[in-house]
């Protein structure tokens, strides 16, 4: 295939469309079901590259949930605890820990579930029957990925009445080392990044306290590569082998650094005794589910605790949970990973971070206050890795 006709570009008044390699060679990609749209594999071909960089780094199958050109989450295929299944909504999956690719995706999907509300899928492997059955249930756009069983293409090509995108890229395919794109008519040309994040980057370690365990520095890892292809400032937490906030497209690093704190909070809450024994109606939608859980803890837009309304999602009324509770709770959380993909100018990040149990920081350094981060980190005897790398994605 050549090029391939899209329905149109980023909006519907953006036509004609359509994706092509400009050196005229065939697309490295097969469709196999459906019809994807620009966002669709910019989604993809984003997801794609992160995925495959993860499973190169760590060994392990990976999963990435995108949206709008930016994860949600990635993770590398751990078995989850009975919590973090609960909390994933796969606590009726049987025989999930036979499939690692399928435990990735869990946790890609169950991280931040609102936001991987109609995602896109990335996986590194080829996608087994398990992890096809757990796509199939959750709303999303398409999946990419080296190949599919046949009974997984099966499952996943009957999903949204035979429309579902499944998209098939060759593992084999690599780029141009030199990129170019259009904005307003001019054209921009640049080498890829094809920087490879590994270990060696996680040298440099420049805290008092330079104690790195393997899991930790795994965690850096994910963390990193996800931060290479989200769009930037980003900063990114990560534990057990997953992203679990990820701080996207603000300009200020503070705000960042909030952002995926406050998506990382809500991440542990959820595994929390007090969420994970509220008495859900029988028969509530996932999607339904996930958005009351997230009412609950953040005591958003509607409180579902109350009169009225408790009665639509629950079959008894719930106690609040309370802001002290909460912090209570997190106060016992502490070995979490954080990438930034640029310098940390302030120590309010470093705060802000060690709020949410950050233990170990991987960011570039350069900073003309690199000393007073330095010394912010000291105080919460955390350890922290200048990589020298900056790793901005737009």
């Amino acid at each position: 295939m050549k090029e391939f006709e899209l329905k149109y570009g980023c909006n519907p008044n953006q036509k004609p469309a359509k994706i092509y390699m400009k050196n005229g060679s065939d697309l490295p990609i097969e469709i196999l079901s459906g019809k994807p749209g620009y966002i669709n594999f910019l989604d993809a071909f984003n997801s794609w590259q992160l995925v495959s960089e993860l499973k190169a780094a760590l060994g392990l199958p990976a999963a990435a949930s995108f949206k709008h050109v930016s994860p949600t989450s990635a993770a590398v295929g751990i078995p989850l605890s009975k919590e973090l299944k609960k909390a994933c909504f796969v606590d009726d999956v049987e025989g999930l820990d036979d499939s690692p690719l399928a435990c990735a995706y869990a946790r890609a999907r169950g991280t931040d579930r609102m936001c991987s509300f109609g995602d896109w899928v990335a996986l590194s492997d080829v996608c087994d029957v398990m992890t096809a059955k757990m796509i199939a249930r959750e709303v999303s756009d398409g999946v990419i990925a080296p190949g599919y069983e046949k009974e997984a293409l099966k499952i996943l090509s009957a999903k949204r009445k035979g429309n579902y995108n499944v998209v098939r890229i060759d593992p084999a395919y690599r780029p141009e080392p030199v990129e170019t794109k259009d904005v307003f008519g001019i054209t921009f040309s640049q080498l890829r990044n094809d920087f490879k994040i590994d270990p060696s980057q996680l040298k440099n370690v420049v805290t008092k306290n330079k104690d790195l365990p393997k899991e930790a520095e795994r965690d850096l890892i994910v963390a990193l590569i996800t931060l290479k292809y989200t769009q930037s400032n980003s900063v990114c937490f990560a534990t057990d082998g997953q992203a679990i906030g990820v701080g996207a497209g603000q300009q200020s690093r503070i705000h960042c650094t909030r952002l995926a704190g406050s998506k990382a909070d809500t991440w542990f809450l959820r595994q929390s005794p007090k969420v994970l024994s509220l008495p859900f109606k029988e028969g509530l939608s996932r999607p339904d589910r996930d958005n009351v859980i997230d009412g609950y803890i953040n005591q958003n837009e509607e409180d579902v605790c109350a009169d009225g309304i408790w009665q639509k999602y629950f079959t008894e009324q719930p106690s609040p949970y309370t802001r002290a509770e909460q912090k209570a709770y997190l106060a016992g959380i502490s070995g979490v990973a954080l990438g930034s993909d640029a310098f940390f100018p302030f120590g309010d990040n470093v705060e802000r971070a060690f709020l949410s149990g950050v233990k170990y920081i991987a960011q570039p350094g350069g900073s003309i206050r690199d000393d007073l981060v330095i010394e912010k980190c000291d105080e919460h005897d955390m350890v922290m890795a200048f990589t020298g790398m900056r790793l901005f994605h737009h």
